[in-house]
């Protein structure tokens, strides 16, 4: 089986998530797969994480009326094809200790989902372009992939909500840099990943700076993280945008940067939104929308964003197809 994330976040939310999410660095082989987590920023207790292939997850009973709305065709099949993305990203989707099993927050809820459903789960992992490829042609039948609702996305998918979408600016630690707006961005050259929506957030900002009459951001694109951190340290870029809770495990994992601005995916005016994505029409979204309620009132949903780090991203209920980021006015 092929294995296959409005600029107001408090001070005290972002640190305690960076400390939760202390999950995989330096793990010891010979410790059984586990890693140790400071509690608190240089404090000494300490809790053990397991990052080995045996994740022993958390799971739930299948429900029969909700199993029941999953289309025909899929429930004769008995699984559910998921596709996320292959970029390792903790604590959303990366690699455990044999550096083949994927792990994370977005595996562990999709085998939640599929438990409700009465499936068997198969994830893949591809490109990110090729996620949304794979839906358009039907090889997949969601995406769990830190996919953020937007409105351009919403003509071609349906959406069912399952997690709070925020932002991190990183930048080399000690650089003194703080993020609260466009403003801080004017002149700076910051690199971001193609096609996601924290690029179409940080084109929007460059455009709204120069009609400002500030300077634009200096935005560029490299072809993997290191590449990218590589350029961080170096002085070639003064920032990198991502998902949050990636940029927040890599300043608490490596102490080299720090996390210097927050923001909400979907922009200043709206809460971003992280969902399970399909084909729009399949037939899909209200099953995986009532299955994510579901675990959500057992309890079981966040009993797995509290084992990542990631209980300040819960939502209160799956919503299908809310607002999301806007489309940019041309």
């Amino acid at each position: 089986m092929a294995i296959a994330l409005t600029v107001r976040r408090t001070a005290a939310a972002a640190v305690g998530l960076a400390t939760a999410l202390v999950l995989t660095g330096c793990a010891d082989p010979t410790d059984g797969g586990t890693t140790e987590v400071a509690a608190t920023p240089g404090g000494t207790t300490k809790t053990k994480i397991n990052i080995s292939p045996d994740q022993n997850r958390v799971t739930t009973a299948e429900v029969a009326s909700i199993a029941a709305e999953v289309p025909e065709r899929i429930r004769e099949r008995g699984t559910l094809e998921l596709v996320a993305s292959s970029g390792s990203a903790a604590a959303l989707t990366f690699y455990a200790t044999d550096n083949k099993t994927v792990i994370g927050v977005e595996p562990d809820l999709a085998h939640l989902v599929a438990d409700v459903l009465g499936l068997e789960p198969r994830i893949h992992t591809v490109s990110w372009e090729n996620i949304f490829v794979g839906l358009d042609s039907g090889k997949y039948d969601a995406g769990l992939s830190n996919i953020t609702v937007t409105e351009e996305r919403k003509e071609k998918y349906d959406f069912a909500t399952y997690r709070e979408d925020n932002l991190g600016f990183e930048a080399k630690k000690g650089s003194g840099l703080k993020v609260t707006g466009p403003e801080d961005l004017a002149g700076r050259t910051v690199a971001v990943s193609s096609g996601t929506n924290q690029e179409k957030l940080l084109v929007e900002w460059s455009e709204e700076n120069e009609k400002a009459g500030r300077e634009p951001v200096d935005i560029k694109y490299y072809q993997n993280e290191s590449d990218t951190y590589l350029a961080l340290q170096s002085g070639r870029i003064d920032l990198y945008l991502g998902p949050h809770p990636t940029a927040a495990y890599h300043a608490a994992t490596t102490g080299r940067t720090e996390v210097v601005g927050t923001s909400s995916g979907a922009g200043a005016t709206l809460q971003g939104l992280i969902a399970a994505t399909t084909k729009k029409d399949s037939g899909l979204v209200e099953s995986l929308a009532d299955a994510l309620d579901h675990i959500i009132a057992n309890g079981t949903y966040a009993k797995v964003l509290q084992r990542w780090g990631l209980s300040d991203e819960a939502v209160t209920d799956s919503r299908i197809n809310p607002p999301g980021l806007p489309r940019t006015d041309k």
